[in-house]
């Protein structure tokens, strides 16, 4: 009861009203939120329409340099209008909304500056690929919705020619991937293209329901006509894109397998370093710390591997990977499996999580084009606004290399308390347009999933010593990166080493490896963001844990981490700092008064 007199307390205090200056400043940057936001939406037309707003429905983008230079430009602009404003000026939340905001935009005009922004395309993704996707971030419930399609799909041709021209630049320039990664790169263009218009993923829509506003014979027309751009428009511009990979880019490809070895790639590397982390650390610092984390994992594994029965890890590990009861049988058995462990998930979360989204989610197979040469599952995010779920994806290729006992800490990631459970409910979030839909703090992101797979351990997902190896086995897959992405792209080291590492220190399997390392090759930095996330958001736990005693409520601690969105890892440990500190306060005032004898 004192707890609660003294939180009403609290909220009964006094409320200064904000002055003419601060309501100024407050009204300056609203303006400023509002009008970066639109102009980001104008720039990504497709992901417009996913949220509703329906201004650019015809439109696909562009991919131009000249593209490139403008959005640096207004970049710049905004950055200018955000220097006029006051911060100190503002409230708690708008002043965070205005640091994230520029770091968006400084990050936007410094990337800019380099000769990277020309690789269009890695490993992971590619405009052919993303075009191919496009339908499953798009509301298909009206005529218009498919009328919109179809103006999209057949401007594939004049976008694809203006990627491959961007794209050349960056072979005569020397902006090229490395030849050791490329070696299923053609396949996920050729994949693409069906003879029969109708098994194209581009048809897709087409096969679904006929939308109640439009009648049979408009139906069959507009049929027709996806036929006929598919087979007219988009097939031969895959076929000229496969052409131009195989006799322009392949005998360009790049011998050394780092980034430094491109024009200012060490300085671009630790541009990466920091914008992937939202840290100042180092490529070497982030080794260094890379190399600790995995020798203490590696120590947690060798007790695993005795519990299990096994005199050493190494044991253990050969077992895991070639024992046949841990693989499933057929894709619709791994997926079914995948299922069944978001389903028991998804009936843990109220236990952790006081508030959750609305937003469902569903599990598919990645696409069987890129599979192969993809990673082992992922999640792509849905939108409320026009009625898209979010959607988990399981890799069902190479079937003997998917272990089952993998599947609780990659559900955990992907799906929830990970990736699905994180973004959805940053959708609803009273916050700015673009922090709900649009700031991109890696760390933040990936980290929060990586802490969802140690969550896993108190929410009692890991019932064998195969899985809870199988989550030290991922835990130690990203503490590995840590150290094999920046040993290849700031310490010289080779594929053949950064191999060796991972399959000396996980239990992945060997598909696993090398579709991990070609990712890490072809996308300097990004993997640097999950370790480094997760330790921020387990140091502020500990913190917070420390600090409130009995009295830490793990359920409200979470609710903080998640409440402001993705936000830089210094602002998420200002925020937590905040909280302890509200906390500790209404503790203190909830604590009888001592007796005086």
């Amino acid at each position: 009861m004192k707890r609660l007199f003294a939180a009403l307390a609290l909220a009964a205090a006094p409320i200064a009203l904000a002055s003419p200056a601060s309501a100024a400043a407050e009204d300056d940057l609203a303006a400023l939120l509002r009008d970066a936001w639109a102009y980001t939406l104008s720039q990504a037309p497709t992901y417009a329409t996913s949220l509703g707003v329906r201004d650019y429905d015809n439109q696909i983008g562009d991919p131009s340099i000249a593209a490139m230079d403008a959005q640096a430009a207004k970049a710049a602009e905004f950055l200018r209008r955000l220097d006029a404003i006051p911060t100190d000026s503002l409230g708690e939340q708008e002043r965070v909304s205005a640091a994230i905001l520029r770091r968006e935009l400084q990050s936007t005009i410094a990337g800019n500056r380099f000769g990277q922004r020309l690789m269009l395309f890695s490993t992971y993704s590619g405009w052919h690929q993303g075009f191919a996707g496009m339908a499953d971030n798009l509301p298909f419930a009206t005529g218009a919705d498919y009328r919109s399609y179809l103006a999209r799909i057949a401007q594939y041709p004049a976008y694809n020619d203006e990627a491959l021209r961007v794209s050349q630049m960056g072979v005569d320039q020397g902006y090229v991937l490395p030849c050791a990664v490329l070696g299923k790169v053609e396949r996920s263009i050729t994949g693409v293209v069906a003879d029969d218009p109708t098994k194209s993923r581009y048809y897709a829509p087409f096969l679904r329901p006929r939308p109640r506003d439009v009648s049979e014979a408009e139906w069959a027309a507009m049929q027709a006509e996806a036929q006929g751009v598919i087979r007219d428009r988009i097939n031969p511009a895959y076929r000229r894109h496969a052409d131009w990979f195989r006799t322009s880019y392949l005998p360009k490809c790049s011998q050394a397998i780092g980034v430094s070895a491109q024009p200012g790639g060490a300085e671009y590397y630790a541009f990466r370093a920091r914008e992937m982390t939202t840290t100042d650390m180092t490529p070497e610092q982030i080794h260094q710390l890379g190399l600790s984390e995995v020798a203490r994992i590696r120590a947690e594994m060798e007790t695993v591997a005795r519990e299990a029965g096994f005199a050493t890890r190494e044991a253990y590990i050969e077992h895991l990977r070639t024992d046949p009861q841990y693989y499933a049988k057929t894709p619709e058995e791994l997926i079914a499996a995948a299922s069944a462990e978001a389903k028991r998930l998804d009936g843990l979360m109220p236990q952790y999580f006081g508030r959750l989204p609305r937003l469902p989610y569903g599990v598919r197979a990645i696409p069987a084009e890129t599979a192969e040469g993809t990673t082992t599952a992922y999640y792509n995010s849905g939108s409320p606004q026009s009625g898209i779920a979010g959607f988990y994806y399981v890799n069902t290729s190479k079937l003997d290399q998917r272990p089952l006992f993998e599947l609780p800490a990659l559900t955990a990631h992907e799906a929830v308390p990970g990736h699905h459970h994180q973004i959805a409910l940053n959708q609803e979030l009273d916050l700015p347009d673009f922090r709900r839909f649009g700031a991109s703090a890696t760390a933040f992101v990936e980290g929060w999933g990586l802490y969802a797979e140690r969550l896993g351990i108190e929410m009692g997902i890991y019932d064998t010593p195969a899985e809870n190896m199988g989550r030290l086995s991922y835990e130690m897959w990203r503490a590995t990166r840590l150290v094999v992405d920046t040993g290849m792209h700031a310490k010289g080291w080779t594929k053949e080493r950064a191999v060796a590492f991972m399959r000396d220190n996980t239990a992945l399997s060997d598909a696993n490896i090398d579709a991990e390392v070609n990712r890490y090759i072809s996308w300097p930095g990004q993997a640097l963001a999950y370790k480094i996330g997760e330790l921020k958001i387990r140091e502020l736990r500990a913190r917070a844990e420390s600090a409130l005693g009995s009295r830490f409520d793990i359920r409200a601690f979470h609710d903080v981490v998640l409440g402001s969105g993705a936000v830089p890892l210094s602002v998420l440990e200002e925020q937590v700092d905040r909280w302890i500190r509200r906390e500790t306060a209404i503790m203190n005032d909830a604590r009888p008064a001592p007796v005086v004898n």
